[in-house]
């Protein structure tokens, strides 16, 4: 077993797991945090997507050692009861998100993304997202949002044209 101490959404936690324990393991079973979601659990979907230390990983690829002593956020900590982040409001107003299952790892990629370029172009907002699979809806909804929320828009695209 081994002990990690990481700062989560702002709170410390510490677990004793064994050394084998993905970080995507640690939030889920044992800090109750279900918002990261095993998909593929080889990286290539982007559905258990978290920040550590302001860099979007692949929680299914990290060791839960490795984060000892870093700060995780996850999408449980993006939003209060009172309020949604602004990337969670635009993506329920345009419509972004279907199933749901890639929701919270595409917005922890959008997040790192516009933590670091408030003003990211079309192509930046796709390259940011090209870890990231949704089989249930294209990705024009959710690169308006992310545009929406970088812009400081208050509507829709389609809302505006209407």
């Amino acid at each position: 077993m081994v002990n990690v101490s990481i700062k989560v959404n702002g709170e410390m936690r510490t677990a004793s797991v064994p050394p084998e324990t993905t970080l995507l393991r640690l939030l889920r079973d044992n800090f109750n945090l279900t918002g990261a979601k095993l998909g593929c659990d080889v990286g290539d979907c982007g559905a258990c997507t978290v920040i550590v230390d302001g860099l979007p990983v692949n929680s299914c690829l990290m060791l839960a050692n490795q984060v000892d002593g870093r700060e995780v956020l996850t999408i449980e900590g993006l939003a209060t009861t009172d309020k949604l982040h602004p990337l969670q409001k635009k993506f329920e107003e345009f419509g972004s998100l279907q199933c749901g299952f890639c929701g919270p790892g595409i917005i922890m990629s959008a997040k790192a993304l516009l933590d670091e370029n408030p003003a990211p172009t079309v192509m930046q907002i796709r390259d940011a997202l090209g870890g990231n699979l949704c089989r249930c809806t294209g990705y024009a909804k959710m690169i308006e949002a992310i545009q929406a929320v970088a812009n400081g828009s208050i509507e829709p695209v389609a809302s505006k044209s209407a």
